[in-house]
């Protein structure tokens, strides 16, 4: 695969003067402030306000994006690193994900060969969780058995078995063999001895969507946005390495920076309901009672495909949050807390707090009245991925992610791709991560 590319391989038109006013700004502010030369320079007539903010970000290469590691070196992980110490590393960094790097590749090797793929936690939180479903569905065996089993099944039957228990209600509900399984995960094979290159095969690019630093912003937003990236390699063509990482907190926090200029007010002084937020409804929102196993959550958040769960009293009010990457406290839960694997959703919420601190174990909300900046601003406070709307009663009534408000940021013009994503979106059915 190539790194992405728009309409043209080269960019003259590409703005690269820093904006003309010097002030003390912070590097994503310096962004908007050349976002406001371009908005300020454009004629009234040239369109509505996303038709200017496309034009603006059209207007400014990927490679004036802030580092995000900025001073410290890039997090990589091994391909011969084992899931175990592949959760170890991103836990210890407090890090979601990290590319994953070809310990075969020679030094000289392109980015395309040095990099397999960028592993993230969530998926290795669904790789693990696919794997135990499929086992806990064989037979009630004792924990040392099962563990025996995890130590020795193939990536192939566990598909088949994995598929055959989504479809089988009777035995994929046997929260009990489940919780066994994730017991005995810790110090089974599949977790210390499955290496992460095991695993590439259910990565969603080979290795990954890359941006080249001459690419734009449009380009960016919109595969953070429309395309459901998470996060952005940027490649050094000619180093063969990764020069940048763009996440999506990383572009919320830019807009965040951006508070008082002139075309972010414009945008942001809306409310959600003028912007059209939220995009998923109650109706759609996974959910789990605070009675129900937490085990329940993640094996909801797997069939779903999704990143995080509320969880609600008996009246349908949210008390907190479980996350796929809380998946952690399962894997790497001490004796003492071998309980984890079956308490509720809210014994669960109430010790990972008191023994980690996890803060993210809470949610965040707000209501539709609320302006996009107000959204923006709480978002970029807590360092959160989602926000609840709620109604008058208090009751959950919507939610939004950071792919939702950039997706409002801009729109993709007609063929801006190409055929580039022909047949990859929407999702293959066997894309699992």
């Amino acid at each position: 695969m190539q790194a992405v590319r728009t309409r043209e391989e080269q960019r003259p038109d590409v703005i690269d003067a820093s904006p003309a006013s010097a002030r003390s700004w912070s590097p994503e502010a310096e962004i908007g402030m050349r976002v406001e030369d371009i908005w300020d320079s454009l004629d009234a007539a040239q369109g509505g306000q996303l038709d200017k903010l496309n034009s603006c970000f059209d207007s400014i290469p990927v490679a004036s994006f802030p580092h995000t590691f900025a001073g410290a070196q890039l997090v990589e992980i091994p391909s011969d690193a084992t899931l175990a110490e592949a959760v170890d590393i991103l836990s210890r960094n407090r890090i979601i994900s990290a590319p994953v790097r070809n310990v075969d590749a020679p030094e000289d090797a392109s980015w395309i060969d040095r990099y397999i793929g960028i592993v993230e936690f969530a998926g290795i939180a669904v790789w693990l969780l696919h794997k135990s479903e499929a086992a806990a569905t064989k037979a009630e065996v004792s924990a040392d058995e099962l563990a025996a089993k995890l130590g020795t099944i193939t990536l192939e039957s566990a598909a088949v078995a994995a598929a055959t228990a989504v479809r089988d209600s009777k035995t994929v509900e046997s929260d009990g063999a489940m919780a066994e399984v994730l017991g005995a995960l810790p110090s089974s094979d599949l977790f210390n001895k499955t290496k992460v290159q095991d695993i590439s095969g259910s990565f969603r690019w080979a290795p990954f969507l890359a941006l080249q630093r001459s690419d734009t912003f449009l380009t960016m937003l919109l595969l953070l946005s429309k395309y459901r990236m998470k996060s952005l390699p940027v490649v050094d063509i000619g180093e063969g390495t990764i020069s940048n990482i763009v996440t999506q907190a990383a572009v919320l926090h830019m807009l965040a920076e951006c508070v008082g200029l002139h075309w972010f007010e414009e945008w942001g002084t809306k409310t959600l309901s003028e912007i059209g937020l939220p995009i998923m409804r109650l109706s759609k929102i996974v959910k789990i009672r605070e009675d129900e196993p937490a085990l329940k959550a993640f094996r909801l958040m797997r069939r779903k495909g999704v990143g995080g769960i509320p969880v609600v009293d008996e009246t349908g009010k949210a008390i907190g949050s479980i996350m796929i990457k809380d998946v952690k406290h399962l894997l790497t839960a001490s004796d003492a807390n071998r309980d984890y694997r079956t308490q509720t959703a809210k014994d669960f919420i109430a010790n990972v707090r008191q023994s980690s601190g996890e803060r993210q174990m809470t949610i965040i909300t707000c209501s539709r009245s609320d302006t996009v900046k107000d959204i923006i601003l709480k978002l970029d406070a807590e360092k959160r991925q989602r926000i609840y709307v709620i109604n008058d009663e208090g009751n959950l009534d919507g939610l939004i992610t950071l792919r939702d408000i950039i997706a409002k940021l801009v729109y993709e013009p007609p063929g801006y791709f190409g055929d580039f994503f022909n047949g990859v979106i929407p999702l293959p059915q066997s894309s699992r991560v």
